[in-house]
């Protein structure tokens, strides 16, 4: 089968010729359809992500959308022709989605919904599950819940505003001017980024979804309501001062979408949230900025599809597409 792999870190996307996988024991084998794009993408290929444990040669690609050609022993819910999409591979030594096939664990699949179409569901995984682990499992957001999202219009910042907002949650997001139309069209109320976070804080918020990291994670540590606030971030990885959210009594949870893959632990969850957005976009609560610009596989493409995010010039989220 046809694949892109990462032979050396730095080191140009190659088309190879590879071996097709056959499904193992709890695994389902998939014709892939479509691969999400995301940035913790370029960073693996450009050798700046241990904690993904990439083991080259690698096939990337964390995203996946396809159909399912052949399920392994021990395998209950799925068959030979069933839709299917997750966040199945990529890092720590599981292959990722830029390939013609691949034999994904079953526990981290779940159906598409009729409404959705391939290049729609490879892009959904990482960025819906980022946002419900730390919404849902971290924060237990619900109705009347005020709601902070730190870059509403990025790719886990939408997922975060219209998850928060479908669970009934009273939800404010952060973006830049051009960014006001979507984030209200989204339901929730426009922040313009720029504005110092006690202009608009008031007593707090009750739950704070950090997607941007640095410096606003330190705001958000002062947007949090006192005593019942709880800050979360998806970037919670630099150095950062807790005086500003202990003086609140407030609490902080950080969110590492790929330990399900790193250790295993935890991948039928990943599976339950995928069902959660399919039933989600099934009611029409949920959709995906895609950008409109389109890849195929080929290094080359594949390539330009990695400078779209190294160079911001995506408005939205990339996607490769396989097939039709």
């Amino acid at each position: 089968m046809q694949a892109i792999v990462l032979s050396a870190f730095g080191a140009p996307l190659t088309q190879q010729d590879i071996a097709r996988p056959g499904a193992g024991p709890g695994q389902v084998l998939v014709r892939v359809h479509a691969s999400g794009v995301n940035p913790l993408d370029t960073k693996i290929a450009a050798g700046q992500a241990g904690h993904a444990q990439a083991v080259l040669p690698a096939v990337l690609g964390i995203d996946m959308a396809g159909v399912v050609v052949s399920v392994g022993a021990d395998v209950a819910g799925f068959a030979p022709g069933d839709r299917v999409y997750g966040m199945t591979g990529g890092v720590g030594g599981v292959a990722g989605s830029l390939a013609e096939y691949v034999a994904v664990d079953a526990r981290l699949l779940a159906h598409m919904p009729a409404n959705l179409s391939m290049r729609e569901a490879a892009a959904l995984p990482l960025i819906f599950i980022t946002a419900w682990e730390g919404l849902v499992d971290r924060a237990h957001v619900g109705a009347g819940k005020t709601v902070l999202v730190q870059g509403g219009a990025g790719g886990v910042g939408h997922m975060a505003v219209q998850l928060a907002v479908a669970l009934g949650g009273q939800v404010s997001a952060t973006g830049s001017a051009g960014q006001r139309t979507a984030i209200e069209g989204m339901g929730a109320t426009f922040i313009d980024r720029d504005m110092p976070v006690e202009d608009y804080a008031g007593a707090g918020f009750d739950i704070v979804y950090d997607t941007v990291g640095g410096a606003v994670l330190d705001a958000s540590f002062r947007a949090a309501r006192r005593y019942h606030g709880h800050v979360v971030s998806c970037l919670g990885w630099g150095t950062h001062a807790l005086a500003p959210l202990s003086f609140r009594a407030a609490t902080y949870s950080g969110v590492f979408t790929l330990l399900p893959l790193l250790s295993g632990e935890g991948r039928a969850h990943h599976g339950d949230i995928m069902r959660e957005a399919s039933a989600l976009v099934a009611a029409g609560k949920l959709t995906v900025l895609l950008d409109p610009a389109r890849y195929t596989l080929s290094a080359g493409s594949v390539s330009a599809a990695h400078r779209a995010l190294t160079e911001r010039t995506a408005s939205g989220k990339v996607v490769v597409e396989l097939m039709e």
